[in-house]
């Protein structure tokens, strides 16, 4: 005959081990040694082993039991209920279930998700935008309670209102109770005896909602707008779920946004950048001066104080920042070439004869 493991052992407790170490032990056991949770290939190792398991708490679970078996080991552990008399119900039930299941209530509302453009006027100044989405409200027939009478939900007969079924069965170790979510009330403990005509039951119908949004000034992309209790309704009159408006900024044919800063390109004539000027640059809301010192190249970046956007987080705005380019033309009057050309001469450089044809456009003032 094999020998029996000590109890301890057989738990992995040590042997001073509190009464919650114990039964926190077993419970790790019982769920990794079930048999019903096992190969098929070892469910006679596991009976073995989970049987094993079900005697060391037995003894070990008992405080009288356990302090007879840490005096005399196997040879006296009779105290209190024998092991034949030992039920694991609450306790295996506990371990596989976790515990008496709460009956369950009807569920709040979704939330929902609306994706919203907006322009960079919009950004700068903020606005108010009038949206509209398809969402389930409470029913108005029967005040969302699915029944045509709007009497509460009725004490579900087959779970007695716990909204979950057991069932035992025996076994060769003993008898199991295994626990499922009642079939017929769906786990909410209530039925409805009278199915309201307009939603079948559902408390709930879906209908057209219209929403006034207001967007602030400065927000940003990706930023979410919430609006609490805009989304679905619940079951069963529970709360409704919340809309979340979800920003998007449209392209602009000007400036391209970077956080509260605005990006735009403007072109300067050659004269201009080589002489210097006062610009007149257009900006989201208006004109902005722009002082061109002379001798500007073409890719120079200005910066244009608090013509940007406004900040979401602390106070003012943001700036401009143009980008200059030196716009060469591509025709040229006769006065317009002889003048650069003079000025090439002037300043060293070599300018190129004209060839006959151009010789002969000239002549004929087509050039």
């Amino acid at each position: 005959m094999a020998s029996r493991r000590d109890y301890y052992e057989v738990l992995g407790v040590a042997r001073n081990a509190s009464p919650d170490d114990i039964k926190r032990a077993y419970r790790d056991l019982a769920r990794r040694h079930h048999p019903d949770v096992v190969k098929a290939s070892d469910k006679t190792a596991a009976e073995a082993h989970f049987k094993e398991i079900n005697e060391a708490y037995a003894v070990l679970s008992d405080q009288q039991r356990r302090a007879n078996y840490d005096r005399f080991g196997y040879a006296d552990i009779s105290g209190g209920a024998g092991f034949g008399d030992f039920s694991p119900f609450g306790d295996l039930f506990e371990a596989f279930f976790g515990g008496a299941q709460p009956r369950t209530r009807a569920q709040r509302g979704a939330d929902l998700r609306y994706d919203l453009g907006v322009t960079l006027e919009e950004v700068l100044t903020g606005s108010e935008r009038e949206i509209s989405y398809s969402t389930l409200v409470t029913c108005e027939v029967c005040a969302g309670t699915g029944s045509a009478d709007k009497k509460p939900l009725a004490t579900c007969p087959q779970c007695r209102g716990s909204g979950h079924v057991r069932s035992m069965r025996n076994t060769m170790l003993g008898q199991f109770v295994t626990s499922a979510t009642c079939s017929r009330c769906g786990g909410t403990g209530g039925i409805i005896t009278t199915l309201c005509n307009a939603c079948r039951g559902r408390g709930r119908t879906e209908k057209r909602q219209k929403l006034t949004a207001r967007v602030p000034p400065g927000v940003e992309e990706g930023m979410r707008l919430r609006h609490a209790g805009h989304g679905e309704a619940g079951e069963h009159s529970a709360p409704s779920g919340d809309l979340y408006i979800f920003i998007t900024i449209e392209p602009h044919e000007t400036f391209e946004r970077d956080g509260a800063d605005l990006h735009c390109q403007t072109n300067v004539s050659f004269t201009q950048a080589a002489l210097g000027a006062r610009l007149e640059v257009e900006g989201l809301d208006g004109t902005a001066s722009l002082e061109l010192p002379a001798g500007t190249q073409s890719g120079t970046r200005f910066r244009v104080p608090g013509k940007g956007l406004p900040r979401m987080r602390g106070s003012g705005r943001g700036d401009l920042i143009v980008d200059v380019n030196v716009a060469v033309p591509t025709r040229l009057t006769r006065k317009q070439r002889e003048l650069l050309e003079g000025y090439a001469r002037a300043g060293g450089e070599a300018v190129p004869e004209p060839t006959l044809f151009k010789k002969v456009k000239r002549a004929l003032g087509n050039e």
